[in-house]
């Protein structure tokens, strides 16, 4: 994936491991598009900077961390700057964490042994599709849910363009790429996305995936 050379990409990096911290930001500010602005400790941390300086594109985000934790940032940042791009970076693989992470706002979820080549594809992914996960974080995921698949869940009512709009969701495809599919303008994949949003209570593309997976709109 080739990102335009004329859009610089702000990055945060939180992670209370000072070597860990500056090690992803050097690597990161190597890549073509990205400039590490700000580096923090923890959430605490992050939000001061945040709030008194530069509002970043995309948060590199630990989530064990001292003071204030990834959960409670990323639901923060959720609520405060909904428009930050949050890429959660743990050494946890439990289906649980990954889960609640996507719930709280997070765009994707990569381990801290992560190489450089997948965090530059999932930075990459996070701006141009709004998610990203590698395929054993994602397996991950659909194991989550379908420990619970047989609970029961108050249903629903969408129409057909919704339930094509979901399937698509589940795709590498960019919002752009599946309004050519649908033969529908983007505007109008602006306002089914928006639409689900509210009807489903999710406020992510992968709030969406994972709806779409755990009540079966999507066969895996």
């Amino acid at each position: 994936m080739v990102l335009s050379s004329k859009k610089m990409y702000q990055v945060a990096v939180a992670d209370d491991h000072t070597l860990m911290r500056s090690a992803l930001a050097r690597l990161i500010a190597g890549f073509d598009n990205y400039a590490v602005v700000l580096e923090a400790v923890n959430g605490k941390e992050l939000i001061e900077k945040i709030s008194s300086s530069v509002v970043p594109d995309i948060v590199l985000l630990d989530i064990n961390m001292p003071e204030m934790d990834g959960f409670e940032t990323a639901k923060w940042l959720y609520k405060n700057y909904p428009q930050i791009k949050i890429l959660a970076l743990s050494m946890q693989s439990d289906e649980t964490t990954i889960i609640r992470m996507m719930r709280l706002g997070a765009k994707g979820y990569v381990m801290k042994n992560v190489t450089p080549e997948e965090l530059k594809v999932a930075l990459d992914s996070v701006i141009k599709k709004d998610f990203y996960l590698s395929d054993t974080i994602a397996g991950k995921v659909i194991s989550g849910l379908h420990q619970d698949l047989d609970q029961a869940i108050e249903p629903i009512s969408l129409h057909e363009k919704e339930k094509e709009f979901l399937r698509w969701i589940c795709t590498e495809l960019t919002y752009k790429d599946i309004a050519e599919k649908m033969f529908v303008s983007p505007r109008t994949v602006d306002d089914y996305r928006n639409a689900l949003f509210e009807k489903l209570k999710v406020h992510t593309r992968m709030g969406l995936a994972m709806y779409s997976i755990k009540n079966r709109i999507v066969e895996l």
